[in-house]
Formats: structure tokens, sequence, C-alpha cells
């Protein structure tokens, strides 16, 4: 145990405590507008950026904006290892930015990237990237590896199965997540947007047998057990919504468990950062409810229970 666990482990546990949690996002569900719920959200950490005068999407991409700040802060209290572990783990926003850079190519607008510092892997020469082509040789030359396609769509899901992987080889403690956020980007890919692109990392996580099933149903029945748990009581492609709801809640049992049994190494912080991952999570789900009323609060509590 060295004196920069122990700072880290602390200051992880710190800010998932700090976090809004259920009971905050719920009241956001119940707000009479959406100006009252961001009302709300300026006595949490997400009141950085926080206009309350914002329409859904700006008040959405400040709450996002906030969890990426506070894993760059997480970051920059961890020793090496630590680090490394909350950068794999914001690996979405990385390819969140490569999206939006791709579209741009394509003539539409682009938002501001996200700004991620230390927890950028390649970003700063993605960024820099003129064309698809240039894009896909710099992802082949990094950790992301050769995406084997100049379409936006191809790169953007071999970004996800990147890092769903090396997130399954270099986090024990997340391998679980990895597994089932696998699956469900194969169903989404397969049998929803009909893309079957078989890589080695799908097969990797999620096997021969389950990549090569000709239908939803034995695909769900050749997964591993360790993925399978994902579409559990999930019968058609339709559906993958509730389960990826249920995937972050999930998350959030395993990470809370893991900070319930802290010890100065790298558990803790990772289960620092599923849970302040999930807890944006339901607050942009809460800001809609207040968006939209009625129409999204039934879909809330389907999703969150």
């Amino acid at each position: 145990m060295g004196a920069g666990w122990v700072a880290g482990v602390t200051r992880a546990e710190a800010m998932a405590a700090a976090r809004a949690g259920p009971t905050t996002a719920r009241r956001l569900t119940t707000a009479p507008a959406l100006p009252d719920a961001l009302r709300v959200l300026t006595a949490t950490p997400y009141r950085r950026g926080i206009d309350v005068e914002a329409g859904i999407a700006e008040a959405q991409r400040a709450v996002t904006d906030a969890l990426v700040w506070q894993l760059r802060v997480l970051a920059g209290w961890q020793p090496r290892p630590g680090w490394a572990a909350v950068r794999l783990l914001a690996s979405g926003f990385e390819i969140a930015n490569t999206r939006s850079l791709l579209r741009a190519m394509a003539g539409a607008a682009q938002p501001p990237p996200y700004r991620l510092g230390a927890l950028s892997t390649v970003w700063p020469r993605l960024s820099r990237a003129g064309s698809p082509a240039r894009l896909r040789s710099e992802l082949a030359a990094s950790p992301w590896g050769d995406p084997g396609s100049e379409s936006p769509a191809a790169m953007i899901t071999a970004m996800r199965w990147s890092a769903a992987a090396r997130t399954a080889v270099n986090l024990p403690a997340a391998a679980r997540w990895s597994a089932g956020e696998a699956a469900l980007l194969w169903a989404r890919e397969v049998f929803v947007a009909d893309r079957r692109t078989v890589t080695r990392h799908a097969t990797g996580l999620l096997g021969t047998a389950a990549v090569s099933a000709p239908s939803f149903a034995e695909f769900r029945a050749r997964l591993p057990r360790t993925a399978r748990w994902a579409l559990e009581g999930i019968d058609r492609p339709e559906d993958l919504w509730r389960a990826e709801a249920r995937w972050w809640g999930a998350v959030e049992r395993d990470a809370l468990r893991l900070l319930r049994e802290a010890r100065f190494d790298l558990a803790p912080v990772v289960g620092a950062v599923a849970v302040l991952s999930v807890d944006a999570w339901r607050v942009r789900a809460g800001l809609e409810c207040a968006a939209y009323g009625g129409r999204a609060r039934e879909a809330f509590d389907e999703l969150l229970g």
C-alpha cells in the first residue's frame, strides 16, 4: 500500500459519496418544468455549467461535461495504474468526440468536443485528422487498433469493441460489465441495425458460437455465462432498451459493492468511476422527465425500477 493509493482511494470514495443519487434524480422527474429541475441540480456536483434557462439538450450536455470534469479530477489523484483505469473506463467520451468529428467531415454541425485532458487516449491526434482515411490511420497506430474500414459506423463500432476488450483484459473488476456490454452491442448491431461484422474482439468476448447465431434467441442461448446475464428476460431485439437500462443498474450494484469492500488498490477506483457514470446517466433521464412530463415519467420508472 502506497501513499498514492491512499490518496486516490480516499478521493474516489468521497466523490462517489457526494453524487446526486437516485433520490435527487427522482425529484427531477416530479419538477413542474425543466428550469425547476435544473435548480435542484445547483446543489449537486452538476452545478458546474448549469444554466437554469437551458433547453433539455444543453442541460444534458452540461451534466455530461460535469461528469467528464469529475473523472478528470479523480484521475489526477491516482497513481499511474489508477489513472490508466479511469482513462480506460472513460473511453466513451473519446468515442463520442470521434463520432462528432466524423459527422462534421460529412457536413454536419460539430458540437464542442468533450475536454478530455488526461482522459484522452489519442484524441489530440484524432482531432487533427482531416478525412476518414486519415482517422482510420491514426486509430490503427493507437491502442484503439485498426477499425478495418473507413465507414463512420464501422469505425465507431470498432472503437466500442476495442474499449470493451481492453477493459475486460486490463480491469478484472469491470470484466463482467464489459462482457454484458458486448452482448448488448452485438445484439443491437446485428439484430436491430442488421450489421454483422465479426471481429476478434467480438469473438473473444462472446465466443464463436454466439457471434455465428442466426437469430436473436439462439444468440442469447449461446452466450457465455459472463455475458448472458445482460439479456436475461429479453425475448425480442425491440426490448433491448430495457436490457441496456438494467445493465446500468447491475453496474451500479457491483460498483457499490466494490466501494463497500474498499481496499487501497484499483477496485474502489473502478467502483467510483462506475457509480459516478451511472449517476450522470440517471440525472440525464430525470431531466428528460422534467422536460417532457408524464410522457417520460413512465419510461423513467421502467428504466430505474
